[in-house]
């Protein structure tokens, strides 16, 4: 059977780690790569057997994830969050997969809740990610967030879930968002993206409608409301931001 690298990358994850870690004790190598943690993430992850590496920047999530894939030295790599969870089930399939791999690459879906509730519609499922693979065959892009796993293979589906335990209270979804809209900002700016209050406004309206009725999030029941509201406020924010971020740069222009 072939070997196997978990990768996560991780900053005050002590209340994820441990559960994290725990459902992939299968793999022959655990590499966490830590960004400078305040809490106790690090001697938890030390503890369960981890190989720990401390870096003292912060690049963005794509290439923070390139570093931790640099450290694995399995001959397959399944690159986690520290907020998800392998699946008794998925693992199967995993060690099958190491046992007689059909592809280099593989996607599962994911099972996200929000605030307690799995929502299976709203676009969060099946939300196939694609985290394993033969070390070398993938690698991730450098996006600030929403970072995506590049490869030239074709990639297989495995059927079972990988579960995510995201956003426990709705004070977490608020700091996630003002987080990713200013990242996702700085990367639209880059881009070369243009925004003005009116795309700010149309984006985030267009967010809403996508997520509750095109997405079916009205099936998800009130969660699914408060989810199609967030999920416009934050796609507003991104392109508010970018807004201001343009007119500021035009203030300090020498030119203005």
């Amino acid at each position: 059977m072939a070997s196997l690298s978990v990768t996560v990358i991780t900053k005050n994850e002590a209340h994820n780690i441990e559960a994290c870690l725990r459902s992939v004790m299968f793999a022959n190598q655990l590499v966490v790569l830590d960004s400078g943690s305040t809490d106790e993430t690090v001697e938890i992850a030390r503890s369960l057997g981890a190989e720990v590496s401390v870096s003292s920047d912060w690049l963005g999530f794509g290439k923070q994830k390139n570093r931790a894939l640099a450290l694995a030295s399995s001959d397959w790599v399944l690159s986690l969050d520290a907020d998800e969870r392998v699946t008794p089930e998925l693992q199967a399939e995993i060690l099958a997969v190491l046992e007689a791999p059909a592809f280099d690459v593989y996607a599962f879906p994911r099972l996200s809740s929000y605030c307690g509730q799995y929502m299976r519609h709203s676009g969060w499922y099946p939300d196939r990610v694609t985290r394993l693979f033969r070390r070398q065959s993938a690698q991730f892009s450098d996006d600030l967030v929403h970072e995506k796993v590049l490869t030239s293979c074709q990639v297989g589906l495995l059927g079972s879930q990988l579960l995510h335990e995201s956003f426990k209270s709705f004070e977490a979804v608020l700091d996630k968002v003002n987080r990713y809209s200013s990242a996702g900002a700085q990367g639209l700016l880059k881009k070369g993206k243009k925004a003005s209050l009116g795309k700010a406004l149309g984006h985030g309206f267009w967010a809403f409608i996508r997520t509750y009725f095109l997405r079916l999030g009205f099936l998800d029941g009130r969660m699914g409301l408060v989810l199609a509201i967030s999920n416009a406020e934050g796609t507003y924010y991104r392109y508010l931001k970018l807004w201001l971020l343009q007119r500021d740069a035009r203030r300090l222009s020498p030119e203005s």
